[in-house]
């Protein structure tokens, strides 16, 4: 394909790429207004964060064997469309658990996205030729998770309702299918027939929700000692134990066990774990730092992200650049463990009053770790695999950061939800205030009806929980960078993967026709 070729078909995924992560990055600016408005708590919060998570790694891999049954094209954009109408669907919640299920059916259009996305990518571009175009992907990601928190907080500030912020994305996925239809243009290849595990997906999806389930509410609905404790762990591993069973004999597993055969793989999931609970699950709670710690509007909070977003942009594509003209990647990817663990844990020094200026500095710092890590390691790991497994090796690594993700979110959810109450008691006892009166549902408090000395006590304590956060997230991000220091860089490869294709399929009529020759010969 012509450089004008590639950027056509390419303008059309990161379209697609860009829509999916604006409709799911436009409310988490005014998350915490929606949840308040809702009468939720901490722990819906996190669910709502959690649910979109958790449907997105069960379903990225599924996405990845439809793949291979039918058109890549309909897929993308039938991904896309469930991404946009269930976000949607979730601006008529008249509830936090609506809105949750509503978030929950997001995440499966967006682990369509997440597979089908590099997977297409992986398709039209060569591993070498990949980094040079990082830049735009870093772009697509900058421009929407910088444009989505300032959009859903400018809309939230203004005279529309929080519910609009649902509905932006959908003239923008019209505009990205009609794109996807007119660019994507993709050489018909032989397909294999294969057969989707609903066994491993149903028991895989069952026991990290009970996992998940069992990190929200221990500490808070029952004691961390109890028999419920003992019935959602004990039950989740049952439920995981069987799925590996059924993922060992399975004609096509969601997570096909001997890919863990590949070092590369392997490690790359390990950082990938690492870094979906260092990002997911610390950039999450950035806009209640922005807003309960600091008093900020939403459109306020939506700006105080672009620090770190500037960060991943000039780091990936910077590096993306450098890659593609060297052919070497392993050092950004060490450098970008560092500076990721470094990042993380300079926000876990913050306070309520820490100055804008050192905190934007420090996020900058996350932004940079994240860009120059998170797709090398998919890089990393589609140069190892055959054509044949690329779609289910980038699925499994999508799928495990993903889960860390959810998993990061879940437990440092539960974290600040245990952290900011105690704090918030112990500020309430010193100023001789009985927590008792100010309600101790765990519900998110609204700052402007708070009086000044309570007020000033809730920023504090939000600020204190937040950071400590980070605290928990740094020795994770760490081992990312032990991940990525066992590394075998290996060449990257020059040729894409439709090429590939394309080759062994004309190899193989070769070989046919010979053999048919041979056959009438004798």
């Amino acid at each position: 394909m012509t450089r004008r070729e590639v950027l056509e078909a390419l303008s059309g995924i990161l379209l697609g790429m860009f829509v999916s992560m604006l409709a799911t990055s436009v409310v988490s600016s005014s998350l915490p207004r929606i949840i308040t408005d809702l009468g939720g708590s901490q722990s819906a919060f996190t669910w709502v964060v959690t649910a979109t998570l958790l449907t997105t790694t069960i379903s990225t891999p599924i996405w990845g064997k439809l793949a291979d049954l039918v058109s890549r094209k309909l897929l993308v954009q039938l991904a896309l469309a469930v991404t946009v109408v269930s976000s949607a669907l979730a601006g008529l919640a008249h509830n936090t658990d609506m809105l949750i299920a509503m978030r929950a059916l997001q995440g499966i259009g967006a682990g369509g996205m997440t597979a089908l996305g590099t997977v297409l990518i992986a398709d039209i571009i060569s591993p070498r030729e990949r980094g040079r175009y990082m830049g735009l992907m870093g772009a697509i990601m900058g421009i929407s998770m910088v444009g989505g928190p300032l959009l859903g907080g400018v809309i939230t500030d203004s005279s529309l309702t929080w519910r609009a912020n649902f509905f932006v994305g959908l003239p923008f996925a019209i505009f990205a299918i009609v794109v996807l239809q007119r660019t994507l243009h993709l050489p018909t290849v032989a397909r294999r027939v294969v057969r989707i595990d609903y066994w491993g997906a149903t028991l895989i999806s069952v026991g990290i929700a009970l996992l998940l389930l069992w990190i929200t509410f221990a500490g808070s609905s029952f004691d961390w000692a109890s028999w419920q404790t003992a019935a959602m762990v004990g039950g989740a591993v049952v439920t995981l134990a069987a799925a590996l069973w059924v993922e060992s004999r399975a004609a096509e597993p969601i997570i096909p066990l001997h890919l863990f055969r590949n070092r590369t793989l392997v490690l790359s999931v390990i950082a990938s774990i690492a870094v979906g609970i260092a990002m997911f699950g610390t950039s999450v709670f950035l806009s209640q730092y922005m807003q309960l710690a600091r008093g900020k509007t939403p459109t306020e909070s939506g700006l105080m992200t672009i620090p770190m977003i500037a960060g991943v942009l000039v780091s990936s594509t910077v590096s993306g650049q450098i890659i593609s003209k060297t052919g070497r990647y392993k050092a950004f990817m060490i450098w970008g463990a560092a500076v990721l663990t470094a990042g993380i844990g300079l926000m876990g020094t913050i306070h309520y009053d820490t100055s804008f200026v050192l905190v934007s500095a420090y996020m900058v710092i996350l932004g940079a770790g994240v860009g120059m890590l998170m797709q090398n390691l998919v890089l990393a790991v589609q140069n190892t695999l055959h054509v044949s497994e690329v779609g289910s090796g980038t699925s499994t690594v999508a799928f495990f950061r993903t889960l860390g993700g959810a998993i990061g979110v879940s437990v440092l959810g539960a974290v600040l939800s245990n952290r900011s109450t105690d704090y918030i008691v112990t500020g309430l006892g010193k100023l001789g205030i009985d927590p008792g009166a100010m309600g101790g549902d765990g519900t998110l408090p609204d700052l402007s009806t708070l009086p000044g000395p309570v007020r000033t006590v809730v920023e504090q304590s939000f600020g204190d929980a937040i950071a400590d956060l980070f605290l928990f997230a740094a020795p994770v991000a760490l081992i990312s960078l032990v991940a990525v220091l066992f590394l075998k860089e290996v060449p990257l490869g020059r040729r894409s993967g439709v090429e590939q294709l394309l080759d062994e399929q004309a190899t193989d009529e070769q070989v046919r026709d010979e053999l048919a020759d041979g056959a009438r010969r004798r």
